[in-house]
């Protein structure tokens, strides 16, 4: 959707008993952009089972098949029928994606390679997104805009059909950024290198490889060196998504608050480049396990078991944020129940997601009577075992956000409200269904309620 619905639609949570059952997550987000992506430029079939069925998910598929890619739901399996490297053609409309930074930054690697013209265009909480630190490596290989003085969307983007491979350092870490890079690589001849001081998420390193590509990893003077060999053709072929660690969060933080729960989240991916997140509880003292890993589709994943926990507040240092960035918000709420203050480090990425999250965490936790602050790009949250709740929270067109405080709700001594929950759908649709499932309580509050006024 591209332009911002004018619909809330506020969702309420309240105390929940103890939380038990034994469930699965829906696909990994990232996974499944690079399946279909990586399908629609490989020769032959892939098949892939578990892909994620979100909008987010659903606007990269529209645009490859804009594109000219042959995608169809067959069963339980979505089916990408590629026609090679460079074998996209030109859109005859713009291609929207929605609220998903990361299918129009990937997307605009693929058309970096390709002939052709498109505009990219989105909602109104991506067009205030930043796409220039993606689009200034794409230009040194031969992408062109139109737009020759802004960096958000909608941007009227040329490939070429002649792009140059690049040695590229990163200024931040950004696995968007690489990713992109690596994928209009795969376009140009010899060999694309991208250096990484802070190693970032490996997804399309991983699956590149898996379908037939020449990736080689290295330390190097300046740091992590990933270098693809591009022209190297691909291969379909069948792909399995586990479930998502960052969806699955969202769950086990409620477990963890929920006293007396005991729950399992089955086939989670457990990339090592994904589990700040899990590493971060265990240093806080969470009661979770890791069981039944086995390799799927080049990826690792397991089971994990959790049970309720009392946390004590920790130090999270800014070297690990590269790989928990989506999780700040729910190890937020985690922290508003832990034994002191717990202090996040180097979170200046959170400003230029969704929505600038770091000042959106610190709005809701206040309001939810929680004492938390932003010192630079540092958050801080001074916890206790009962947080009071009672708040209509603004979820500012994020997901994430949504997502957490209403998990807090759950063990908050009062409701919590979201003021629109429509949002979910971008990345987690059954968000709802699995808390409810597992024994969580949510409910469509009352309009005529003394927070009426918060959703004209």
């Amino acid at each position: 959707m591209s332009a911002a619905h004018t619909t809330l639609r506020p969702l309420m949570s309240r105390k929940s008993g103890a939380l038990q059952g034994r469930i699965s997550v829906p696909g990994d987000k990232s996974i499944s952009h690079r399946a279909l992506i990586l399908g629609a430029l490989a020769q032959g079939k892939t098949e892939i089972a578990g892909l994620l069925e979100a909008e987010d998910i659903l606007a990269t598929a529209g645009a490859l098949k804009q594109l000219g890619a042959q995608i169809e739901k067959t069963g339980e399996c979505w089916v990408v029928t590629g026609s090679g490297l460079g074998g996209l053609s030109e859109p005859e409309a713009a291609l929207d994606f929605g609220n998903s930074g990361t299918g129009a930054r990937l997307m605009m690697g693929i058309v970096t390679g390709h002939p052709l013209r498109a505009v990219f265009t989105g909602d109104a909480s991506l067009q205030k997104r930043p796409m220039g630190r993606v689009l200034d490596p794409l230009k040194k290989m031969g992408l062109a805009v139109e737009e020759k003085d802004r960096n958000t969307l909608p941007l009227t983007l040329l490939g070429a059909s002649n792009i140059v491979p690049i040695r590229y350092r990163l200024p931040v870490p950004s696995a968007q950024v690489k990713s992109a890079i690596l994928l209009a690589g795969l376009l140009a001849p010899g060999r694309t290198t991208v250096i990484e001081a802070e190693k970032t998420r490996d997804h399309t390193e991983r699956m590149v490889t898996y379908f037939g590509g020449s990736i080689v990893t290295r330390e190097g003077a300046e740091g992590l060196e990933i270098s693809l060999e591009g022209q190297t053709s691909l291969e379909g072929g069948p792909v399995s998504v586990p479930g998502d660690p960052s969806s699955a969060a969202f769950l086990v933080a409620a477990a963890i608050l929920c006293e007396g729960s005991a729950i399992v989240i089955e086939n989670v991916l457990i990339n090592p480049t994904r589990t700040g997140f899990y590493a971060t509880l265990l240093e806080m003292g969470a009661d979770i396990a890791f069981t039944n890993e086995r390799d799927v589709s080049g990826e690792t994943v397991a089971d994990i078991k959790v049970r309720s926990s009392r946390l004590k507040a920790v130090r999270v240092p800014a070297a690990r944020a590269p790989w928990m960035i989506d999780e700040y918000p729910i190890l937020s709420v985690l922290a508003a129940f832990a034994e002191g203050e717990t202090v996040m480090e180097g979170l200046s990425e959170l400003r230029v997601k969704e929505s600038d999250r770091l000042a959106a965490i610190v709005s809701g936790l206040r309001a939810c009577r929680v004492e938390a602050k932003a010192d630079g790009d540092n958050l801080h949250v001074r916890g206790a075992r009962q947080v009071s709740g009672g708040a209509t929270v603004t979820a500012q067109m994020d997901h994430r956000i949504a997502m957490s405080f209403l998990i807090l709700g759950l063990a908050a001594d009062r409701p919590v409200i979201i003021d629109d929950a429509t949002m979910i759908a971008t990345s987690f649709p059954e968000f709802r269904r699995l808390v409810e499932k597992l024994g969580g309580s949510f409910s469509e509050p009352d309009p005529l309620s003394p927070h009426r006024e918060k959703f004209a």
